[in-house]
Order: C-alpha cells, then sequence, then structure tokens
C-alpha cells in the first residue's frame, strides 16, 4: 500500500487496487488470528484458556499504538500538504517488518498439542469451511454477532473519533491521537487482566458487562468531544477502551471455544472475518454518513448501541463454557478407524 501509485498516475485504478489490498489484508487477518488464538489457548492450561488466548488480542491496541505514534510524530514534523503528498505512506512501508516476524512465527510454531492428537486419529476436516457451515451454525452466527458489537464500538472510539475531533470540533489532529494512544497504552495491561478474570467468573459475564458499559458510554462519549478540552477527549477514549478491553480480553477464548477442536481455527476465522465486514469495516463509514444525514453525533451513539446489543444477543445464545467437546470430537478420538464426517453432530 506504501508503494501504490498515485490517483493523477493511474487514475481509477489506484484506488481500486487499494480497495482490493485492503479486502486481501482483511482476509489474512481474519485466518492469522484464527490461528494465533487457537495455538496460544491450546498450548496452554485448560484453567488459562481466556488469559492464553487474550494475548494474541493485545496486539491490536499494540499496533494501534505503533500507527497513533507514527501518525503523531508524523503530524508534528509534517504539514498536511506533505503528509497528503507522501507522509501517509511511512506507516504502511514500516509495517513491512512486522509482516516479517509474524512470517517467522508462523512458520515456527508448531501445531497445539489438541489438535496434533486430532490430526493423529486422522480426524482433521477434509473441507473445514463447508463442515462449519454444516455443523456449527449456530456458533458461527453466535462468533459473529458477539464481533460486531466489539468491532463497531472500537471503530467507533478509536478512529471515527479523529475525523470528528478534527471535522465537527475543529480542534488539531493531535487532540484525537493523543487520546488514542494513552488508551491503547491502558488496554495494554487490561485486555489479559480481562482475559483471566473470565477463567475465574466466566466469559459471558466479562464480556456482558464490557457491552453494557460501552453503550452506555457512547451517550457521553460525543457529548466530553464537544467540549473541546483536551483532558475530556482523554477521559472519553479511555473509558470508552477500557469498556472495549472488557470484552476483547476473553473475545478469542469465547469464539474459539464456540468450535470443536477440529473446526475451531476455521470456524474463529470465519466468525471473524464475516462480522469484520459488517463491523468494523464499515463503523466509520456508517458514523460520517448519520452524521451528515442528522447533523449530530447522538445518531452514532444509537447506532453503538444497536450493534451492542446485537452482541448481547449472541451472548445469550452461546454455550454457556467450554465443557466438553461435541460428540463428533468425542468419537474422532474414541473410534481411530471411523469416518468423522459421518458421525452424528
Amino acid at each position: 500500500m506504501g508503494l501504490l501509485p498515485t490517483y493523477a498516475t493511474w487514475g481509477a485504478a489506484a484506488p481500486m487496487l487499494l480497495v482490493a489490498l485492503r479486502f486481501l489484508q482483511g482476509l489474512g487477518l481474519g485466518g492469522e488470528w484464527g490461528g494465533a488464538v487457537v495455538m496460544t489457548m491450546e498450548h496452554g492450561g485448560e484453567a488459562k484458556r481466556g488469559l492464553n488466548a487474550s494475548w494474541p488480542q493485545v496486539g491490536v491496541p499494540a499496533g494501534n499504538l505503533l500507527a497513533a505514534g507514527v501518525l503523531w510524530v508524523l503530524n508534528a514534523t509534517l504539514s498536511d500538504a506533505t503528509f497528503l503528498s507522501w507522509g501517509w505512506r511511512v506507516p504502511f512501508l514500516l509495517s513491512g517488518v512486522l509482516v516479517g516476524v509474524g512470517l517467522w512465527i508462523r512458520v515456527a510454531v508448531a501445531e497445539s498439542p489438541r489438535f496434533a492428537e486430532v490430526e493423529g486419529v486422522s480426524a482433521t476436516a477434509r473441507m473445514p469451511l463447508v463442515e462449519v457451515l454444516a455443523r456449527h451454525p449456530r456458533s458461527l452466527l453466535v462468533a459473529m454477532a458477539a464481533r460486531v458489537g466489539t468491532d463497531v464500538a472500537f471503530y467507533t472510539f478509536t478512529l471515527y473519533v479523529l475525523t470528528y475531533v478534527t471535522g465537527t470540533v475543529k480542534l488539531p489532529r493531535d487532540y484525537a491521537l493523543s487520546a488514542v494512544l494513552v488508551g491503547s497504552a491502558v488496554q495494554l495491561g487490561l485486555i489479559p487482566l480481562f482475559g483471566a478474570l473470565s477463567d475465574r467468573v466466566g466469559r459471558r459475564p466479562v464480556y456482558a458487562a464490557g457491552a453494557v458499559v460501552a453503550a452506555l458510554w457512547a451517550f457521553a462519549f460525543f457529548p466530553l468531544l464537544d467540549t473541546g478540552n483536551r483532558g475530556a477527549i482523554v477521559l472519553a477514549v479511555v473509558v470508552a477502551l477500557v469498556a472495549h478491553a472488557a470484552m476483547y480480553g476473553p473475545q478469542a477464548a469465547f469464539v474459539a471455544e464456540q468450535f470443536s477442536t477440529r473446526l475451531r481455527y476455521s470456524g474463529a476465522s470465519m466468525g471473524y472475518q464475516i462480522a469484520g465486514i459488517f463491523g468494523g469495516a464499515l463503523a466509520p463509514i456508517i458514523a460520517v454518513k448519520l452524521v451528515a444525514a442528522t447533523g449530530s453525533a447522538l445518531s452514532v451513539s444509537v447506532y453503538v448501541l444497536v450493534a451492542l446489543l446485537v452482541t448481547g444477543v449472541g451472548l445469550a445464545f452461546a454455550r454457556p463454557g467450554p465443557g466438553p467437546e461435541p460428540q463428533e470430537q468425542e468419537q474422532a478420538v474414541a473410534e481411530p478407524g471411523r469416518a468423522v464426517a459421518g458421525a452424528t453432530p
């Protein structure tokens, strides 16, 4: 993306290529997220699944912190014209280093012991995406619903806030960037703490508490931004991201535990990707359109509330806990010679 030609050079092909690359990036993220979550969760003990699976989640505020930090430096050192000319390319080019680290980890880490056991009895799925739809339709819907509200809240609180503060409140960009930096730093410590808390009191109570706080805070968020006070803006973003951390900490284990071991990677990834399209990908665009149509950020708060209500429905219909593996998995382990495709779901 950092090397894309400009519209002046390639015309309409330039933005089309950008959209295509972002689509591929989203597909890659969804797949690797599922793998990272499953690997960390299954390599650790059963009693610490929430904590272990929360570590890949820490990558989001860490990445957000790096991105906001780089943008803050560029904002402080470059003029608006220079940033629009070539400065925006710098963060994309720097991300190449992280891609290299991710590839190295992906190649070096072995399969989890639980999946190796399934693989050893020839119980792996031949067409995992199809089997997820056939065997775990409810789990897939639960995973999607649980993520939609979380994503809408996150992208409203961290991305749309930049547009709102600069475009509506008419403040310098660094007001919003500094608030996101502080909020992301707070999230770094809170996400694993909420993941660990879910191991003690359950995924759904922690997740639901975060959703309730985020839904209520959405109605205080924009009035605080409207004050134009730097401290109030930081407070608005930090509290919002604390509520998000309460959802995001247990989210990875919650989603993964909806699926059996043999379909966990594919099921979690599919739910993550599909929800991302309707949640985070559209949230900033919808927020901009809502404010333009209504003239008020209250409509955005209502939008966040509705999205989090969808998440609440997903939590209500979820499996209450990790429990035993589904019957098909138990049969596969107990009867190595039996064809899993014919097992009773």
